[in-house]
């Protein structure tokens, strides 16, 4: 295989070494990005349809969604493990058709360990949710919702897998594209299954659930059918011995990927307690909550695809034993992560109140004051816009160098010792509500922004980057 991931200054004189790596980085982060947008825009979707059958259901839908993202991130931690571990075995050039296949097999064994009890967690989803204080009819609703969607659970981490595996050679177009596919056959059924239409039985949140499960397996099936047939990666027989064990590569998969899935829990944990604070609060602050959520989790998507993408770069370049080109790389994604999210920034801020009205029927009854108070969370939104990207980026590319506790401990503290307690405090004790829920969320943002980035200039003088010999 020739590689194109780490330019030479003979192949293109003329082009600086940083001018190649921001090519080379959007190259590789563009269809990243757009397959996030893609997987995000299922659940924007999906919000969308709940929102306009009212807030009873949006709430009860804004629960049920938090239940199955909790899961699915404690498990794609695994199968992002898989991404550095590819990307170095590349870097090296040697044996790393062996070494890539064991990686990839045994991230769809770990991923399969911890969702297989995740499904059944989702079957049961109503006790969870009563015992944290959740409303005994919204919560009902909200397992009827877990229980629809729980079939797909394994699908979903599977599809990162196999992402990750194309993304590490520099190939991310195929999983973009069934990325979009999955999206559109999501809507139709949704849209079908929801609401009665096309002949379909209207099933409403069950009927959501119905179709991101046939989804989530439809891009599994299409994804593994191009890495099959295509000629780049069918010699890597993936599939070939799938049931044979190999369990020191699922140890470093665990090894690497359990920090991963901690680190990612620990935010998606904030930000999923949040819903829960919400619920306590009240059903208008809890639909009002989703919705600023979700329009800020889409702006999201563009530097977490980047921050993938910092993973492979990154990657790439210390398995080359290039401290050079890991600088390069990892500086060259956080530029483009915190520039986007500058503009986002602005633009939530200018659009909140038409960004929220698009996930209401306003001339449904309460639909106002969720309308009012999405608004307000959405100024907060725009403001740890900044904070966000750069922390995302800044761990992907400390993931490029395998450094994933470090990241995992910074999270824990600045998300649940700082953010978290911030919170409950000014909603609760200071009586600001759902606004004081934000102002926790943004505050625990700050702390690990700035924490991450740090950890990141400060790469080689903490022994990340390793020359080779």
């Amino acid at each position: 295989m020739t590689l194109t991931t780490i330019p030479a200054s003979s192949a293109a004189p003329a082009v600086s070494p940083w001018h190649a790596e921001i090519g080379a980085m959007l190259r590789l982060a563009l269809p990243l990005v757009g397959t996030q947008l893609a997987q995000i825009a299922i659940m924007t979707t999906d919000v969308l349809f709940m929102g306009w059958m009212g807030p009873e259901p949006l709430a009860a839908g804004a629960l049920g969604s938090n239940v199955y993202f909790l899961l699915w991130v404690s498990a794609i931690g695994l199968g992002l493990a898989v991404a550095p571990l590819a990307a170095q075995a590349v870097g090296r050039k040697q044996r790393y058709l062996r070494d890539v296949r064991r990686s990839v097999r045994q991230g769809l064994w770990a991923t399969l360990t911890v969702s297989l009890p995740g499904m059944l967690v989702m079957w049961h989803a109503a006790p969870v949710l009563r015992a944290l204080g959740q409303d005994p009819a919204i919560a009902l609703m909200a397992q009827d919702y877990t229980r629809a969607l729980a079939p797909g659970l394994v699908a979903a981490t599977w599809f990162i897998v196999l992402r990750t595996f194309v993304a590490a050679f520099e190939r991310p177009r195929s999983g973009l594209v069934v990325q979009v596919l999955t999206f559109l056959l999501n809507a139709a059924l949704a849209y079908a299954l929801i609401f009665g239409r096309w002949g379909a039985p209207e099933l409403g949140l069950v009927g959501a659930g119905i179709a991101s499960a046939i989804a989530h397996w439809a891009s599994v099936v299409m994804l593994l059918g191009f890495i099959l047939v295509d000629r780049r990666f069918r010699r890597f027989h993936l599939l070939g011995r799938f049931w044979r064990p190999d369990w020191r590569r699922y140890g470093e998969i665990w090894r690497l990927g359990l920090p991963v899935s901690a680190t990612m829990l620990f935010e998606v944990g904030l930000f999923s307690g949040a819903v829960y604070a919400m619920g306590i609060i009240g059903t208008a602050e809890l639909a009002a909550h989703q919705i600023a959520l979700q329009c800020a989790a889409v702006t999201f998507m563009v530097p977490l695809g980047v921050g993938q993408a910092a993973t492979v770069r990154v990657g790439l370049f210390a398995g080359a034993g290039d401290s050079e080109g890991v600088r390069r790389a990892g500086n060259v994604a956080l530029a483009i992560g915190i520039g986007f999210m500058a503009v986002t920034m602005v633009a939530i801020w200018i659009l909140r109140y038409p960004l929220a009205a698009l996930f209401l029927d306003l001339e449904q009854p309460g639909a106002h004051p969720v309308w009012e108070l999405a608004a307000a969370f959405l100024v907060v939104a725009a403001v740890w816009q900044v904070m966000d990207g750069a922390q995302v980026v800044a761990i992907g590319a400390l993931r490029g160098l395998k450094d994933t506790s470090m990241p995992m401990v910074i999270a824990g503290v600045g998300y649940w010792a700082i953010g978290a307690p911030a919170g409950l405090l000014a909603a609760f004790a200071l009586g600001l509500g759902g606004l004081g829920v934000w102002y926790g969320l943004a505050l625990g943002l700050l702390v690990v922004s700035v924490l991450m980035v740090h950890r990141w200039i400060r790469r080689e003088a903490l022994g990340l980057v390793v020359p080779r010999a």
